[in-house]
């Protein structure tokens, strides 16, 4: 395992300092490897910048919202890790929860991206549990995210709201499709385009880590939001002649 060089965590976020301080607080809590902290704001009204100033944080201001896959580029442009890290701003992470994933990412030399499991995802990446508060979660996490090679699983494709990968892959694969702005598909379509370059996906199933569920866009509009998941899985088909359904 990678356990000294440099892991460059990149986080959007648009208008989400609630959530944002949470996830970073979390990372700083819970993080034992080497890492960075990008922030990369749309257009926020709500005071991120302040706080990111305020916390030491590397912080690009965006000045209006470019969406999440231009928000992951341009942190990604300027990430100084030998290992990339896009996350969710409505994640909170858990005890081990990074050690565990490098440990996946180099356990072979063609995986090229890495998830964890979570209470919110879509596929198998959806762990089924009973919890009441965060604190209950975060006390099953502890006990979760024990080292076992044997919950590793290849998949085809792997949701972005925590999405692992290797400098070599971003060289090979390169910037995430800023045709599906302002999010939903990018993380199916960097998946495909991974794999068409020889490259595994695997879930760290030892890494439970907790989600609050597309809070940037399901909360505030709804009927949006499912307009917005059909308008980028028919620019997939389009792209590529298949069905992200059915294929992935």
């Amino acid at each position: 395992m990678n356990d000294t060089k440099l892991t460059s965590i990149i986080i959007p976020t648009h208008n989400g300092l609630h959530l944002l301080s949470s996830c970073i607080e979390s990372i700083r809590r819970h993080t034992e490897m080497p890492y960075e902290i990008i922030v990369v704001d749309n257009g926020s009204t709500d005071g991120t910048q302040e706080y990111c100033s305020q916390a030491g944080l590397t912080f690009i201001a965006l000045p209006r919202n470019e969406g999440f896959p231009a928000a992951c580029n341009r942190g990604l442009a300027i990430a100084s890790g030998e290992q990339l890290l896009l996350l969710n701003n409505d994640v909170i992470v858990t005890p081990r929860w990074l050690s565990n994933m490098l440990r996946a990412l180099y356990s072979a030399d063609d995986i090229g991206i890495v998830g964890p499991v979570s209470n919110y995802a879509s596929g198998r990446q959806q762990v089924d549990m009973v919890w009441n508060t965060l604190e209950e979660f975060m006390q099953i996490a502890e006990r979760y995210n024990q080292t076992d090679p044997a919950k590793w699983q290849d998949v085809n494709r792997l949701v972005g709201l925590c999405f692992l990968f290797r400098r070599k892959l971003w060289d090979i694969v390169g910037r995430f499709d800023e045709r599906f702005s302002p999010g939903h598909y990018e993380d199916d379509d960097y998946c495909y385009r991974a794999r068409k370059k020889a490259f595994r996906l695997l879930i760290s199933g030892d890494t439970l880590i907790y989600h609050g569920g597309s809070a940037s866009f399901a909360a505030k509009n709804p009927d949006g939001w499912k307009s917005l998941l059909e308008l980028n899985r028919q620019k997939f088909i389009d792209k590529w002649g298949i069905d992200p359904w059915i294929y992935l």
